[in-house]
């Protein structure tokens, strides 16, 4: 795990407003009937509650992915993102066994 590179995505209001969305999929409209058994939330779906252009959040979306935090998976013309909560509880074990004294 890269500890600077996950900072850095978490480094942004949005992207940080991202992964709280994604805990919890009734933050997002309901899936489309052909994705209704697909893990995750549509990019566009996230690009429509975060109000940005489609380029900034699939950039959001590839530096969150890049450092761990959520995985994508391509169907069809679509990418669906997940959180990755394994890797969410490794980076902030890292993160406490940096600054906290054991």
């Amino acid at each position: 795990m890269d500890i600077e590179k996950s900072i850095a995505a978490l480094n942004n209001p949005i992207r940080r407003k991202i992964l709280e969305w994604l805990k919890d999929r009734s933050n997002f409209p309901p899936a489309l009937p052909e994705h209704a058994g697909l893990e995750g939330v549509c990019v566009g779906y996230i690009q429509e509650k975060a109000q940005l252009s489609q380029s900034t959040v699939s950039n959001y979306m590839g530096l969150l992915k890049q450092a761990g935090f959520v995985v994508a998976e391509r169907h069809g013309q679509w990418t669906f993102y997940r959180r990755d909560e394994d890797n969410i509880r490794s980076f902030l074990a890292a993160v406490q066994k940096e600054l906290l004294t054991q």
